[in-house]
């Protein structure tokens, strides 16, 4: 199949409208900038994105989120049959939403919890799984049937992503983290992984059973890494994809492990950085679609240097609506299995 047929397979897709009730009974996001809906937007940090042209596209406008419009956890939602938005966890402010599912992704998080501190306040992924261990006690305070709730609990979706700031806002920056010093890249992707490893086991203690892990991009194609490190004549900054490569080839043997030894888990890892060659036809694949400024972010502006739905990158590191609607969708309905392994989220649902 090739590239353009599969954009356009991918747009039909994208515009799949679900009615009636949801897919799943709630529905839950961790992660980074990638994913976040507005966490950042009260806490003390550089790591912001709540104003234009940041929501330019966005139905409610302006919200928090690092990119024109919807963020790839925003899509699948749809795909899933959600009618409105999962709410930011800064932003919760019933019981009914709280059922439906939060959105405890934050922008500069990490799995490691130094990860991002150069840039200010974040929720890593453990405050994360401190603030779900909040709202599922609240759950279960709420159903007051334990095995209702744990029922409850294993249909629903869990979307984790996040690692980027691992690298990017970590070990890519020898002059304020040491880890580069501490670790050759081998080192580092297995101690990331050991720890994600037990980040997720939290998870699943926490009743989550449908749990999809996402991959890394290529981190560096980001037009910020290519302007700062230089290509060699490249296409992207291959030195640090070899460096990140490590830490996904052992995301789906991670995966494997977790359902070996969960009888009832089911784990599926989603490989972004294979989904991304569907991106390589954009006219604008390395070029951010904003003005930015010194911490390639986007200025504040009203307008876009590209167009929007020709361009990869907003700013430096986060991709458009565009990019994210490829993530989204290949991840429900993968067109290989190297996309989504051991199923996609649409197979994923239905277990």
């Amino acid at each position: 199949m090739g590239n353009c047929h599969m954009f356009l397979v991918l747009l039909q897709f994208g515009i799949l409208v679900v009615i009636g009730k949801p897919q799943v009974p709630c529905y839950f996001i961790f992660g980074d900038s990638l994913v976040d809906s507005g966490n950042n937007n009260n806490l003390a940090t550089l790591a912001k994105a709540n104003y234009l042209p940041y929501g330019i596209d966005f139905p409610k406008g302006v919200t928090g989120r690092f990119t024109n419009g919807r963020t790839m956890a925003d899509m699948i939602g749809e795909i899933l049959g959600f009618d409105e938005f999962i709410p930011s966890y800064a932003s919760v402010t019933n019981d009914g939403q709280m059922i439906r599912g939060v959105n405890y992704a934050s922008g500069g998080a990490g799995i490691r919890c130094e990860t991002g501190s150069h840039l200010g306040d974040r929720i890593s992924l453990d405050r994360q799984l401190c603030n779900h261990k909040t709202v599922v006690s609240r759950l279960f305070s709420l159903h007051r049937n334990t095995t209702f709730t744990n029922e409850y609990l294993g249909k629903c979706i869990y979307v984790v992503n996040i690692g980027s700031n691992d690298y990017i806002n970590n070990y890519l920056l020898p002059t304020i983290y040491t880890t580069s010093s501490k670790y050759t890249p081998q080192q580092y992707a297995a101690s990331l992984i050991q720890q994600y490893s037990n980040q997720l086991k939290n998870l699943y203690n926490l009743g989550g059973r449908k749990i999809v892990v996402f991959g890394l991009a290529k981190l560096g194609c980001a037009p910020a890494e290519i302007s700062v490190f230089g290509t060699d004549g490249k296409r992207c900054v291959e030195s640090i994809n070899d460096v990140v490569k490590y830490f996904n080839d052992n995301l789906k043997p991670l995966v494997d492990e977790l359902n070996h030894h969960n009888h009832d888990a089911k784990f599926t890892f989603i490989n972004v950085s294979h989904i991304s060659r569907l991106q390589k036809a954009v006219p604008f694949a390395n070029i951010p679609c904003c003005e930015v400024g010194a911490d390639w972010q986007c200025d504040h502006t009203t307008t876009t240097r590209h167009i929007r739905a020709l361009s990869v990158y907003y700013d430096g590191f986060h991709p458009t609506e565009f990019a994210n609607n490829i993530i989204a969708v290949t991840s429900y309905f993968a067109l290989s299995h190297m996309d989504a392994s051991p199923y996609d989220i649409n197979h994923l649902v239905q277990l």
